[in-house]
């Protein structure tokens, strides 16, 4: 099945997301990953979330720390819970099961890949690997490439280009042939992506690269060892209008 084949039209004429990634929630409400309860800094992000007057949310990925079913039904309760009123998309991370996320989407949560309105489109693509590292298949570069027509934001899971850290060893390992694609599109305007737990810009080429931090734990930036820090949760808004797209990371400090 075409990765693409669901589309959600939006009658409006212009565009306000958040970006969220890597809750790393587990079966129980006070799971810990590195001594952060990552439900309670969820709670936190989607009551500012429902704050924001959004159009819809982006989940980047990585939703479960412990791989149990019971970590995906918990994301989709907080997200009842809570007083956010926008749908919810998802794109798959490392981590997580694509059944399980297809599973969850139901009412608020959404599995369509696209999302069309009267400025343009966004894609929110599979860099899910075999490893834990990030691989786009041919197939689905091709499906991409014919999907950038007209003007895009692209949304992936894993950094396509290195950011001279730690997780550099498990990043999208065929990022470069991804993006050189969406530059030669001439239709995206930019791509965003989590999986480094912290905040990065880049440029690829005339693109813009965006990596968002994590609603969990963030990882210490330019360190070839694997150090946490607990800055608070942390989520992307981004605006796009006819005066184009703007962007700015929120911190919810702990």
């Amino acid at each position: 099945m075409a990765w693409f084949n669901a589309i959600v039209e939006l009658n409006q004429s212009q565009l306000k997301l958040a970006h969220i990634t890597d809750t790393h929630l587990f079966e129980q409400c006070n799971g810990e990953y590195f001594s952060v309860n990552t439900a309670e800094h969820f709670r936190r992000v989607l009551a500012d979330l429902a704050l924001q007057n959004l159009d819809a949310v982006i989940f980047g990925g990585d939703l479960t720390q412990d791989h149990t079913f019971a970590s995906y039904q918990l994301f989709a309760r907080l997200i009842d819970e809570s007083a956010l009123t926008c749908p919810v998309f998802w794109l798959p991370g490392n981590h997580d099961d694509i059944g399980y996320l297809n599973e969850i989407s139901q009412g608020q949560i959404i599995s369509a890949k696209k999302i069309s309105f009267a400025l343009g489109q966004v894609l929110l693509l599979d860099s899910k690997g075999p490893t834990p590292a990030g691989w786009v298949s041919e197939a689905h570069l091709e499906e991409v490439t014919g999907q950038c027509v007209v003007p895009s934001l692209v949304f992936c899971h894993h950094n396509p280009l290195a950011i001279q850290g730690y997780l550099d060893k498990h990043m999208l390992e065929n990022g470069p042939q991804l993006l050189n694609r969406l530059v030669d599109s001439q239709n995206v305007i930019a791509l965003f992506h989590g999986h480094v737990h912290n905040e990065y810009v880049f440029r690829f080429r005339e693109l813009s690269v965006y990596a968002t931090p994590a609603t969990s734990i963030q990882f210490k930036k330019f360190t070839n060892d694997w150090q946490q820090e607990n800055l608070g949760a942390g989520y992307r808004i981004i605006n796009w209008s006819e005066g184009g797209v703007q962007t700015e990371v929120k911190w919810l400090t702990k």
